[in-house]
């Protein structure tokens, strides 16, 4: 039991009846990060590093300061690394496809009959640029994070024969200023834990360069940390071979972990044991009284493309190639997570005053790694992460809150990853407080709640970057989305693509050279709004100059 005195000296009793009380995160929430495949005693171990962290998610029933703090709903951030908007069971198109057939997410079909589907939603093409938006609720064009972090002042581009990639800010975000190539923000977490939310951190971070403030997730306005550093995936989700660690490169090792070296199983989102022991053990039972933000960060189903064993063989025997059947058991293993999750909120009788967002970072892997026909894993959709086109931006998006929320609704406004900034402070309740940044979201809180109007607007993504692979819509581009319309731009090319999304989700008839009006009007808003961020833009080496704008091409 858990004793708390009058003089506020707190006296902690732990015993095997408080756990099972409680529950345990490892199993919660650090397991159900993707999948947690370890021995019992192993978990039963770390019951006692977390029994303590968990109390702020369980509350303390009978405090007048517990019962204030249910006013404020707690709030889940569930983002899933590399997901396409198809790999899933659940469809988020008109009609099931191939790949809703393949896919096993009853979790995720589960989650959007108590919510609400979004069937627009969209994200930046790859991770860092999408997890900064998210989290400071600017465009990419404003933060200039516009592709991945990972080593301070280097970047991952390779000389192009056409452009020279402009000097954006490869250092990520951080909060605190004069940090060479970042841009200084005020956190989504920094925001909630001021208004007296205990802010989690579990799992990716991904939000700076190594040896650079913003690599911290504890300097990002979380007060806890589990797994989250510059690296944007582990070298391996397996305990006997050490997640990956190398002693002469470290770079992709999940730190926390050397207790957990050469478990046998599986694991993807993993605990940083000792580091979370230090930061909760002492007397935190404060925390208790406190509403919670969860930002519950999957590194799954990013790559290395590695098999869960409790869901392979069943993928095998759909007649899957064996990358493909490990890709699903990376899904079903996400998945799985997700209801384990929902099946503790329940338990805890925290389901009723929690928010359950759950979105993807970017498109889902087509262009390398996948088997079968590139560019084609995203289906109807056309090609897939590092791409312009919707299998690169496009994101299967759903939002749950008892009593709000109407139960198995769907909404096809579309959606930019931004928006999450302004409409998860408003679901807490948040309304006077001030960033340093400008921002750009929108709150899609009347779209959940039904009340109220949520303005037209246009949107847009910004990528001056070359990311690797080649593959359709993948480049130096820009876009907008204006309606049913959406223009691509490619810098090196100064080509202009036209598409009417409705009508043509799979991006097949490029309509510029029909509609050349529509085409004058999207590259003039297009590029007004780049100019009005100050957005960077790559150089052509023929000539020494800047690429055109959109507007510029004749």
């Amino acid at each position: 039991m858990i004793t708390i005195q009058n003089n506020s000296t707190v006296n902690w009793h732990i015993d095997i009846l408080v756990h099972r009380r409680i529950g345990t995160l490892i199993h919660y929430l650090i397991g159900t990060l993707a999948y947690w495949h370890i021995e019992t005693l192993l978990i039963m171990r770390n019951k006692l590093l977390l029994s303590a962290a968990i109390l702020p998610i369980c509350g303390i029933t009978g405090e007048a300061q517990a019962a204030e703090a249910q006013k404020h709903p707690n709030i889940i951030m569930f983002l899933v690394d590399d997901m396409g908007w198809q790999d899933t069971s659940l469809p988020f198109w008109t009609q099931r496809t191939h790949y809703n057939d393949i896919y096993e997410t009853p979790n995720m079909e589960r989650l959007a009959a108590q919510g609400m589907m979004f069937t627009q939603a969209y994200a930046c093409s790859v991770s860092s640029p999408s997890r900064v938006s998210l989290f400071t609720g600017m465009n990419a064009a404003r933060h200039r994070v516009t592709s991945w972090t990972l080593h301070k002042n280097k970047t991952h581009e390779q000389p192009d024969s056409v452009l020279i990639y402009p000097e954006w800010n490869v250092n990520g975000i951080c909060q605190e200023p004069g940090i060479e190539r970042t841009t200084q923000v005020t956190t989504l977490a920094q925001v909630l834990k001021e208004n007296g939310y205990h802010t989690i951190h579990c799992g990716k971070a991904h939000f700076g360069a190594i040896d650079t403030p913003g690599e911290d997730p504890l300097r990002m306005g979380f007060e806890v940390n589990i797994a989250g550093h510059a690296a944007g995936s582990p070298a391996s989700y397996y305990g006997k071979e050490n997640f990956g660690n190398k002693t002469v490169d470290d770079t992709s090792d999940l730190p926390g972990l050397s207790r957990l070296h050469h478990i046998q199983g599986i694991l993807c989102g993993i605990p940083a044991v000792d580091d979370y022991g230090k930061l909760y053990l002492p007397g935190q039972i404060h925390l208790c009284l406190k509403p919670f933000f969860l930002y519950m960060a999957h590194y799954a189903v990013h790559t290395p493309i590695q098999p869960d064993m409790r869901f392979y063989q069943k993928y095998i025997d759909k007649g899957l190639p064996p990358v493909e059947a490990a890709y699903a058991t990376l899904v079903e293993g996400m998945d799985k997570s997700l209801g384990d999750l929902m099946d503790y909120l329940e338990e805890k009788n925290l389901q009723e005053n929690t928010v359950i967002l759950f979105m993807s970072d970017n498109g889902g892997l087509a262009a390398h790694t996948r088997a079968g026909q590139l560019h084609t894993q995203n289906y109807p959709l056309n090609s897939g992460k590092g791409s312009a086109y919707e299998g690169g931006v496009r994101e299967p998006m759903i939002v749950s809150w008892p009593g709000t929320v109407k139960p198995g609704s769907k909404c096809d406004r579309y959606l930019m990853i931004e928006d999450f900034f302004p409409s998860i402070l408003e679901i807490a309740g948040i309304s006077d407080y001030q960033t340093i940044q400008q921002r750009d979201g929108i709150s899609f809180m009347p779209l959940l709640t039904g009340k109220g109007k949520m303005k037209d607007r246009d949107i847009y993504w910004h990528y001056p970057h070359s990311w690797g692979p080649s593959g359709p819509g993948i480049g130096a581009t820009c876009a907008i989305r204006s309606g049913d319309w959406k223009l691509v731009y490619y810098f090196d090319s100064g080509k202009r693509e036209l598409f009417n999304i409705p009508n043509d989700i799979s991006e097949k008839h490029d309509l510029a050279a029909q509609k050349p009006r529509i085409v004058k009007q999207l590259a003039g808003k297009l590029s007004n709004y780049l100019r009005s961020v100050n957005a960077q833009r790559p150089t052509l080496r023929a000539t020494q100059q800047p690429a055109p704008w959109p507007d510029e091409i004749k």
